[in-house]
């Protein structure tokens, strides 16, 4: 059951009884899941799969603990809207 106000991230944290982990712990597990996901995106700009898809979900667990995650997820949107944009003209 969700709380008003609560955010998603929270809501994932909670979920993954991440709150009761210290927070430097928490930073490293979280960076090892974000970078695995984030290198399997920068392996598939070379292999054959969903690599736009992939490099953004990384980025996104990413941001939940790094704010440099959070610019380059923000970059990533706007290049993305920018080429749907390019794509609907």
């Amino acid at each position: 059951m969700t709380k008003p106000g609560q955010s998603r991230i929270e809501r994932i944290l909670r979920a993954l009884h991440l709150y009761d982990v210290p927070p430097f712990v928490r930073r490293v597990i979280v960076a090892v899941i974000g970078g695995t996901v984030l290198l399997i995106g920068l392996a598939l700009v070379v292999l054959p799969g969903p690599a736009v898809l992939v490099i953004p979900l990384g980025l996104a667990i990413l941001a939940t603990e790094f704010v440099w995650a959070r610019r380059w997820l923000r970059k990533a949107k706007a290049v993305i809207e920018e080429a749907k944009a390019k794509i609907s003209r």
